[in-house]
């Protein structure tokens, strides 16, 4: 069986770059406050920067790093819960502003916090279907026009960017290691959005933190397991564990609870903070920049987030 190889990365973040102590000028919270709960020291806020924008900014970045003509990309895959409309798709917008081929396949996917590794699977089974192709796959988000900047529990925690990645099928034989799964839950996160037009219920996101720490810790521990069972493999064979980007304090949980070195698990969450679906692509970009994604590497990328949702994947470079 074939595995899947990233070739290439990129990010973009909006211009607007908003630090704690900027954020406390207008919030009821302090620097202090917010690093010792969550590890964030800034974010970043869109500001006249459309979805699409940000996501075709990070796409001819990651095309550019693979060297790869574009007529040879097979699909356009995003992932992301905040869209700049209903449809068309932020990915046909992308298809339009990076000058893409016209045949190829181009959807959103929303799975929240876990969507680029949703993507991994999604690409994977496309690509098995044209295995000469490359699959472009980016996860965007402006979740800053979703923030109620009178709630300090959620508002401090989010911010806005993109990370893609350019994505091929390896022509030897390798498996695909790769773990999914979902929970319908309308209750610990969500975000009604567009239905405010509709109802009078608030269009922000609203979270539970201590039901979203419990889910995460415990879906992250169990997607580590489950894929290093699968691939017949131990926490010491893996160079780097890529969790989605959310709180240094579940991170720092999980290694602790596996005892695992924290060098082990990549963190950059206190220059970005939580960028939901961009979140691993915009670490992987990170790790390649500073040399840390050699050749033979292994990375393991665990997600979670709102449906809920959660995901695995290992990738070696």
């Amino acid at each position: 069986m074939k595995g899947l190889k990233i070739i290439g990365t990129g990010k973009y973040l909006p211009g607007k770059a908003v630090s704690n102590m900027q954020l406390s000028e207008t919030v009821d919270t302090s620097d202090e406050w917010i690093v010792t709960r969550t590890g964030i020291k800034q974010r970043y806020f869109a500001e006249g920067e459309s979805n699409a924008f940000i996501a075709a900014k990070a796409a001819e970045a990651a095309i550019k790093k693979a060297g790869i003509c574009k007529e040879d990309i097979a699909c356009c895959i995003v992932a992301t819960f905040t869209p700049d409309q209903v449809t068309p798709s932020v990915a046909c917008h992308v298809q339009k502003l990076c000058n893409l081929p016209e045949n190829i396949m181009a959807y959103d996917i929303n799975a929240a916090c876990t969507g680029f590794l949703y993507g991994l699977k999604t690409v994977y089974g496309l690509l098995l279907q044209q295995p000469e192709k490359y699959a472009l796959l980016i996860g965007s988000e402006i979740i800053s026009k979703y923030l109620n900047f009178e709630d300090r529990t959620t508002c401090i925690l989010f911010g806005d960017g993109g990370g893609a990645a350019v994505v091929k099928l390896t022509t030897e034989e390798k498996g695909f290691y790769c773990v999914t799964g979902c929970r319908g839950d309308i209750e610990i996160i969500n975000c009604p959005g567009i239905t405010k037009a509709h109802t009078d219920i608030p269009s922000f996101i609203a979270m539970n933190g201590k039901e979203v720490f419990r889910f995460a810790a415990d879906a992250v521990q169990k997607c580590i397991e489950e894929i290093l069972h699968k691939s017949h493999l131990k926490l010491e064979d893996i160079d780097y564990v890529v969790c989605h980007q959310a709180n240094e304090r579940i991170i720092s949980h999980v290694y602790k609870k596996l005892d695992a070195p924290s060098e082990k698990f990549f963190m950059n969450l206190q220059h970005y903070g939580n960028t939901s679906a961009a979140s691993i692509p915009i670490a992987l970009d990170d790790m390649a920049k500073l040399g840390l994604l050699k050749e033979g590497v292994k990375t393991l990328c665990i997600g979670f987030g709102a449906g809920l949702t959660w995901g695995g994947v290992l990738l070696e470079w």
